[in-house]
């Protein structure tokens, strides 16, 4: 996009964000009944076909009340990555402003936002050869031994990790290993970051992280309820899965596996799947702190206020009538 046009003069998009269990999807269709939005989805889990109940995907009469994108868009055999995301919201917003409406950008896949803030990194291509070594070597000496192996290749990139996040030490490793030089070079190379529409980021946090921790637990516990273990019973047997695939690490899928092999009883089933959630909201809420300082015009709300729909809605009205 040239320089010289004036992002006041682009039109509005609004970005919500938040950790999970923090009522995003409440909140956006809030804003769809007041304004004229079209959602896009900013959720890594959420572009797989058949995963409803784990990811916890609008529901259809949800979807109905205004267009949904990014959603159900591959198969749970295929991969997704932050680089396909920008270039598909880039040209959502595009479609959505022409069609004048406005782009609601919601999720909390917070390395997507990353990515349409800030532009790509010139990253390798991913290498199957590669990725497949990588992960025979997990499968015999285990994820926390290759998390070993980067940080001694690459300290400050193991540091940001978690010795069992499968899928970002596997892709770490790999970058390494065919650059030879460390992440944040490679991330160095970056490509100008341009949007089509000008946006308003809104965040929301909890006041009191137990309330949402409280949260976390009972969504969990009303997806086993719905079936989640059937359901990715279901899906091992019509697709070609492992559980090295990135749609099978998602949180709640990657404990409900090791539950069908055997590997944990239903209580240590519902036990790991509510910590592994409470974990991820403590790296979404990590990525929102950075977000308040690269993000300056970043709004943040108490997403445990009675009056949030209200609020972010008297936010959202203001930046599109500017």
């Amino acid at each position: 996009m040239p320089s010289s046009i004036d992002p006041q003069d682009l039109p509005p998009a609004i970005a919500l964000l938040g950790p999970t269990a923090s009522g995003k999807t409440a909140v956006s269709l809030a804003l769809a009944d007041s304004l004229p939005v079209e959602i896009i989805s900013v959720d890594s889990a959420l572009v797989y076909r058949d995963m409803d109940i784990g990811t916890a995907k609008p529901e259809a009469a949800e979807r109905a009340r205004c267009p949904h994108h990014l959603i159900d868009i591959i198969s749970p055999e295929e991969r997704y990555s932050a680089a396909s995301f920008r270039q598909d919201a880039c040209r959502l917003m595009r479609e959505i402003t022409a069609r004048g409406r406005i782009p609601l950008l919601a999720g909390g896949t917070m390395l997507y936002f990353k990515a349409l803030q800030e532009g790509l990194s010139e990253l390798p291509q991913a290498d199957a050869g590669l990725r497949r070594e990588i992960d025979r070597e997990a499968a015999r000496r285990g994820w926390p031994a290759l998390h070993a192996e980067l940080a001694r290749l690459d300290p400050q990139a193991a540091a940001r990790l978690e010795p069992g996040d499968a899928q970002r030490i596997q892709r770490a490793l790999e970058i390494v290993r065919l650059t030879g030089e460390p992440l944040a070079a490679s991330y160095a190379r970056r490509e100008p970051a341009s949007l089509p529409c000008r946006i308003l980021p809104i965040a929301l946090a909890p006041s009191d992280r137990s309330v949402l921790h409280a949260r976390i637990e009972q969504r969990f516990e009303a997806m086993l309820g719905a079936g989640l273990v059937d359901e990715l019973r279901s899906l091992r047997s019509r697709y070609a899965l492992t559980p090295e695939m990135p749609s099978m690490r998602c949180v709640g899928y990657r404990q409900a596996w090791a539950h069908l092999d055997g590997r944990l009883d239903l209580g240590q089933l519902r036990a790991t799947g509510v910590a592994a959630t409470r974990q991820l909201a403590k790296r979404q809420l990590t990525w929102q702190r950075q977000f308040r300082e690269s993000w300056p015009a970043l709004i943040e709300f108490d997403c445990l206020s009675d009056d949030l729909a209200h609020e972010v809605l008297l936010a959202a009205q203001r930046f599109v009538d500017a």
